[in-house]
């Protein structure tokens, strides 16, 4: 059987997307949606795809499968709302929304429907996540660190904190997520956000471009996670370690490192990710069976709450609960 698949936004996401899926059997791309009619058409050209300009313009020419969001944080609402109206299963881009508030409603409308999503927080499906979590699984964690040290992308609405988020929601998000993946879910924050260079050198810079975030565990393990997006071009660090009494293990997306006494084994990491979320997600679409997914989207939303909180306790000075 083949599955019809749908893509809406036409950024370099979509494109990832869009290459996956057409390298894929059994899978056929049928539909790009973007901003403007133009834009659609031009992206679904080369895949041998229909392009629009509208969402339920798409839904109703053809008869889909699923459908692929990969739209800015503030373009969210309508395009969900349009998929749960119809029942047709989705995989989003994170963050769900540059707030709760949109997400919280259409959490509800997904539920009521029992609709399947699938969530890309890809770092989920690396193999040296899986490794790490089988680690963590004998161990007492002492404290959590992580960081998504980087600079400042080139596009307007990602400077602009009403519709990015900011760097925390947009992109550290994906560290927040990994830290409640591995070990467990948030309870309080406490968030420090400034501006230090970015609103000096570009124009429109509503974003913080410094912040560091304290966060309580439930089960009591203390985490604090930074990010920064002042550094030039190549220059970063993305990770996040863990320490406890038998040692260190330290994750980025290039490598696992495990120190113990005495001994450090070093993981390089293998395979594509965001090949095999589209695998879990499409086996799903096609099967009805969901255990492959490891992000849906409430689950998705959870990892939301807690960097939009952490945006909040910077503004009132104050640790949030959650």
């Amino acid at each position: 059987m083949t599955l019809n698949i749908g893509i809406v936004g036409t950024g370099w996401f979509s494109k990832v997307h869009a290459d996956l899926l057409t390298g894929m059997e059994d899978v056929s791309l049928k539909a790009i949606c973007g901003s403007s009619k133009q834009k659609g058409e031009d992206m679904a050209r080369p895949y041998g795809a229909e392009g629009y300009g509208e969402i339920t313009e798409m839904l109703e020419a053809h008869k889909l499968d699923a459908v692929y969001i990969c739209v800015p944080p503030q373009s969210h609402g309508a395009i969900e709302r349009a998929l749960i109206k119809r029942e047709i299963p989705f995989f989003i881009e994170k963050p769900l929304g540059s707030s709760t508030e949109i997400p919280a409603s259409l959490l509800q409308d997904i539920k009521e429907h029992n609709l399947l999503t699938s969530v890309g927080y890809h770092f989920r499906y690396q193999e040296n996540i899986t490794r790490l979590k089988q680690s963590l699984s004998g161990d007492k964690v002492g404290m959590i660190v992580g960081q998504w040290m980087g600079g400042m992308p080139g596009v307007a609405w990602w400077r602009n904190q009403e519709q990015s988020g900011g760097q925390f929601t947009e992109q550290t998000t994906h560290i927040v997520d990994l830290l409640r993946y591995l070990a467990g879910e948030v309870t309080e924050v406490y968030g420090m956000f400034g501006n230090r260079i970015m609103h000096e050198q570009h124009e429109n810079v509503t974003v913080a471009d410094v912040g560091t975030v304290s966060l309580k565990l439930a089960n009591g393990v203390v985490a604090n996670i930074s990010n920064t997006c002042v550094l030039p071009g190549e220059v970063g660090r993305v990770g996040l370690s863990f320490y406890n009494d038998n040692g260190l293990l330290d994750w980025n997306p290039e490598r696992l490192l495990e120190v113990r006494s005495g001994d450090s084994k070093e993981f390089v990491n293998a395979g594509n990710p965001y090949a095999v979320e589209t695998e879990a997600f499409l086996y799903a679409v096609r099967t009805g069976d969901r255990s492959r997914i490891l992000s849906d989207y409430e689950d998705g939303y959870k990892t939301l709450k807690v960097t939009c909180a952490a945006y909040e306790s910077a503004q009132r000075g104050l640790p949030v609960k959650l």
